[in-house]
């Protein structure tokens, strides 16, 4: 019970952010605290930080590597293309804010996405005269399901991904049908939900200034894409590829002053990441105390249909209860090491498309209300959970569906 009130403080810290503190100011006291009262010995505190450790390193580099992206101009140039390609039609604009979010969240993450392209795609309805709600929403929900496709484009994934056995190529794989089934599914739903926002209007001949074309970014960015398909096949953590890339980048950006050493080291997030690590303490605390064998209990052992989607329901509905970040750990704790790799990706896909229900579902949705409200938009809750509630009981069976074909197929 007290461990369980300790995680209970921490998601309320973590979604209230008093005074916009770290979330680690709460989750490291919590920490320590559940060892000191023994719901978990140090030596499993410790086993439960030297895990995460290469996940928490990987979150650190691909932070670094989405700024250096940014400051070499990949997201202005993406934000020149969108312009350019709408040609003032919102409908249009929409679809190629589908693209860009879909590949920004495979490629650089969900935290690049809400982070880095919602003010490049917000910048943009306002250059082009167009209403915002339906292309910022698009990203808050495509920073979350689009986030399917490869280990990289997620924390949970991550932690997925070295629970699942897999190779990164197997990942991707068996994602790759559940991704695109859910964001063409999501595309042809916010063209229903937002039909008055995306009406045609008269073509306007507004100016679009273009970008620079990013080349070394992109070819960095390209190669570095390569590097963690292959880093499996060699024996190197995708962390390091990230670091890889992300130095090649800081080099030019460094010697220019377009950004700086103490910028880097900032942009990795360290106290974000001791809060990972934290709360992995903390929820282990939980596990080991009880609620592991009673959420073990409903969770099935063979991977049918109907129990990968009971899997992936049982995860979107802890997601929006406790947070995507904590349910990931603690259904993968109770399904433990031998876990069929169906179940645990039946797991992702209900931590990542779950959490659109609910602003509380996802640390990204958090951030990306933070963002929009940073540049005085500010989203609305109803807006966004009726939204939820037509796309979630939708996307999430289709996804599940999708992923059993896939493992059939195997």
């Amino acid at each position: 019970m007290l461990a369980l009130a300790l995680l209970a403080v921490v998601l309320v810290f973590t979604v209230a952010a008093p005074h916009r503190w770290p979330e680690a100011v709460a989750a490291v006291p919590a920490a320590v605290l559940t060892v000191a009262v023994g719901a978990l010995s140090p030596a499993q505190a410790w086993e439960q930080v030297r895990e995460l450790g290469p996940t928490v390193g990987f979150l650190a580099a691909v932070l670094v590597l989405a700024h250096l992206a940014d400051v070499h101009g990949v997201f202005r140039w993406v934000g020149a293309l969108l312009a350019g390609g709408a040609r003032g039609q919102p409908r249009r604009l929409l679809s190629l804010v589908f693209v860009a979010a879909s590949l920004t969240t495979a490629v650089l993450s969900l935290d690049a996405t809400v982070v880095l392209l919602t003010p490049a795609v917000l910048a943009t309805t306002l250059r082009l005269r167009v209403p915002a709600r339906p292309h910022v929403y698009a990203t808050a929900h495509l920073a979350n399901s689009a986030s399917l496709l490869l280990p990289v484009s997620n924390l949970t994934n991550l932690l997925a991904f070295s629970a699942s056995g897999l190779s990164f190529l197997g990942f991707a794989a068996l994602m790759a049908l559940p991704w695109l089934v859910v964001v063409a599914l999501e595309l042809v739903l916010f063209r229903l939900f937002f039909a008055a926002d995306l009406r045609p209007r008269p073509a306007l001949e507004l100016p679009v200034e273009p970008a620079p074309t990013p080349r070394l970014a992109l070819v960095v960015l390209a190669l570095t894409l390569v590097g963690f398909a292959v880093s499996g096949l060699v024996g190197v953590g995708p962390g390091w590829v990230a670091a890889v890339g992300a130095a090649v980048l800081a080099v030019p950006a460094l010697a220019n002053r377009s950004t700086s050493a103490p910028r880097l080291v900032r942009e990795a997030a360290p106290l974000f990441c001791l809060f990972v690590l934290a709360l992995g303490v903390v929820v282990g605390g939980v596990t080991a105390g009880g609620l592991g064998e009673l959420v073990g209990e409903l969770v099935p052992e063979h991977p049918t249909l109907l129990a990968l989607l009971g899997t992936a329901v049982l995860a979107a509905v802890a997601a929006n209860v406790v947070n995507n970040l904590p349910a990931t750990l603690l259904l993968l704790a109770v399904l433990g090491t031998t876990a069929d790799p169906g179940l645990v990706l039946a797991v992702l896909l209900g931590v990542n498309i779950g959490p659109n229900l609910t602003y509380v579902g996802s640390l990204a949705t958090l951030l990306w209300r933070r963002v929009l409200r940073s540049r005085g938009v500010a989203p609305s809750l109803r807006t966004f959970t009726v939204l939820g509630l037509l796309t979630v009981p939708l996307t999430l069976p289709a996804a599940v569906l999708a992923l059993w074909l896939g493992l059939q197929l195997r």
